[in-house]
């Protein structure tokens, strides 16, 4: 069954992306917290109406127990929604997608779960093509930005150096998902480590709430952000059928589910109408092949 929960993750967490992508405004500083709400409500109403709906007992005291994992979680994907401010869907997907790779590579390291040559490689080929796409997005930057309008589009301003918000969730969300496996093999049901990770969402979403509504006086209405509320269903059901692929297979769970990120990519093509150079999505799709060799192998 992991295999069946994957494909419905990798169908709602890529859909969930282009949510995002579509609800994120460049130009709102506050735009990445205001995702941060609204799928921490989403998520906070799906974990009471599991609860209701089961009448499952859930003891609050889980919350702490699985807060390194949530937290690792919710920094990483806080640091992805920045991203979406500076790059490209697809551009940002992959790069945050590899932490597929990290989280099989720890897996192999620290759990004693083995690994081929082949998916050594395709870690390799996953590293090389985040190079490569620095390396293009540093080239473009350098290309379209010119030095006598101090308005330049931030896109370009900062194509380059925002590739950091994808390579922090990389690392944070490999660790999340390296420590979830030993989590969900030997401390917590699935049930368990869902309803704690998003009730601690709904907790962030809450801060988050206060400091853009009274601390940075920022206008906020539930009603506008329907696209990130989409985004937040995405999230809450990509949620549900994770914990339990990776509960019954991790380390080829995690980097199958990476691969999202193809799901990703072509959807922002279709709807998000973006554009690459050819020597960008040769770079992606360099990432994404060695994500899914993770993933068949």
């Amino acid at each position: 069954m992991w295999f069946f929960y994957s494909l419905l993750t990798i169908t709602a967490w890529g859909s969930g992306n282009v949510f995002q992508k579509a609800g994120t405004n460049p130009k709102d500083k506050t735009s990445h917290w205001k995702i941060v709400i609204m799928i921490g409500f989403v998520m906070g109403i799906h974990a009471i109406g599991y609860m209701i709906m089961n009448q499952y007992h859930f003891d609050f005291f889980n919350i702490i127990k699985y807060f390194p994992v949530s937290f690792l979680y919710i920094a990483s994907m806080t640091f992805s929604y920045v991203g979406l401010r500076y790059l490209d869907l697809s551009i940002l997907s992959p790069v945050c997608n590899s932490s597929g790779a990290v989280a099989a590579l720890l897996c192999f390291l620290f759990l004693d779960q083995s690994m081929s040559l082949l998916q050594l490689f395709a870690i390799a080929m996953v590293c090389v093509g985040i190079v490569l796409l620095s390396y293009f997005e540093k080239k473009a930057e350098s290309a379209d930005l010119p030095t006598f309008d101090k308005t330049v589009n931030k896109k370009y301003m900062y194509g380059a150096m925002a590739l950091v918000f994808p390579l922090l969730y990389c690392g944070l969300d490999g660790v999340g998902t390296f420590a979830d496996a030993i989590y969900l093999n030997y401390y917590m049901t699935e049930e368990e480590a869902l309803l704690s990770y998003e009730f601690t969402f709904l907790i962030s979403a809450i801060l988050a709430f206060i400091y853009v509504k009274f601390i940075k006086k920022t206008t906020f209405f539930f009603h506008e952000e329907k696209w990130k509320a989409i985004s937040g269903v995405c999230e809450a059901a990509g949620q549900f059928t994770y914990v339990y692929a990776m509960a019954d297979n991790a380390i080829l769970a995690a980097p199958l589910i990476a691969s999202y990120c193809v799901m990703s990519v072509v959807l922002s093509r279709i709807f998000l109408k973006e554009k690459l150079a050819p020597k960008q999505y040769l770079a992606i799709a360099i990432v994404v092949f060695g994500i899914v060799i993770l993933g068949m192998e």
